[in-house]
């Protein structure tokens, strides 16, 4: 019997060998730059020196870092929590309920956003919100006159083109999860009066709340990590009002030349998705029967 249970196991070693050469070992090395000085040029890049808690304590005590995880958060929370979980599952409820020629419309243009490469969906976005772009030009036909979204609301135009970009992916999840709701139950409760807000609270939302716990942990890691659609559109300015914690790490790290410190920060980024997804896995678990 024992040597059956390790024959069934050989299928994924292979998995667990690119897992390990491929995931493990950047991330543990990550960790050990962290306590390093390592730098991209210079002394320090030839033979960098174990300094310890130094970089950890510098980046608790530099005004930058604070202000960087703050913005993590309020555009995780922004775009994923709120933006794209609220508006992937609102899409998806109105596609339930609207013709099939509007319905694969709809599908099709809100995908159509999320196929699109990153690179490209950030200059589209970049030319959407600029001084001179999409959004000021349809207000100045209509009379209008926009600020420079990107200098003024940078935050803003970040968190609403990471929602554009991602909600797809909610929408598909609840498309998904609304196709196995029991038609039978939801006939039921409006048999008995409910309305379509009580069928929803009370009904459709419990029976999809394992659906939901997953895409929450699915795009909020996606969101933690987004880097090129920020750097595309502000580089994380002006004065580091859009400078999340990829792209601080970015900057550290290739900007200033400074790996260790870089690292540093980045360290604290993977110990955050660890955090995140470690709360959405217990609140899995919890819900099963």
């Amino acid at each position: 019997m024992t040597i059956r249970r390790y024959l069934r196991l050989l299928p994924v070693v292979p998995s667990v060998l690119l897992l390990l050469l491929f995931l493990l070992a950047p991330v543990a090395w990550s960790f050990y730059a962290s306590f390093t000085n390592a730098a991209l040029s210079g002394r320090a890049a030839r033979d960098p020196q174990w300094v310890g808690l130094e970089n950890y304590v510098r980046m608790f005590s530099d005004g930058s870092f604070p202000l960087a995880a703050w913005l993590t958060v309020v555009f995780v929370a922004a775009s994923a929590v709120f933006g794209q979980n609220v508006l992937g599952l609102l899409i998806a409820l109105l596609m339930t309920r609207s013709r099939k020629a509007v319905s694969s419309w709809v599908g099709t243009a809100v995908v159509a956003a999320w196929v699109l490469p990153e690179i490209v969906a950030a200059f589209a976005a970049y030319a959407y919100f600029n001084r001179d772009g999409t959004l000021n030009q349809m207000l100045a036909f209509f009379g209008g006159q926009g600020p420079d979204w990107l200098y003024t609301f940078p935050l803003v135009a970040i968190i609403l083109a990471n929602t554009w970009r991602g909600t797809a992916f909610s929408m598909l999840v609840y498309r998904a999860a609304l196709a196995d709701v029991p038609q039978d139950v939801s006939e039921a409760a409006l048999m008995d009066g409910a309305q379509g807000w009580q069928r929803l609270a009370f009904i459709t939302l419990p029976l999809i709340r394992s659906s939901i716990a997953t895409n929450l942990m699915l795009i909020t890691l996606q969101t933690l990590a987004v880097f090129t659609l920020i750097w595309v559109m502000t580089a994380g300015g002006p004065a580091n009002a859009s400078t999340t914690l990829p792209v601080l790490a970015y900057q550290e790290a290739f900007k200033f030349g400074d790996i260790g410190y870089g690292t540093a920060v980045a360290s604290v980024l993977i110990v955050l998705g660890v955090v995140f997804g470690a709360v959405y896995v217990r609140l899995l678990r919890e819900q099963k029967p």
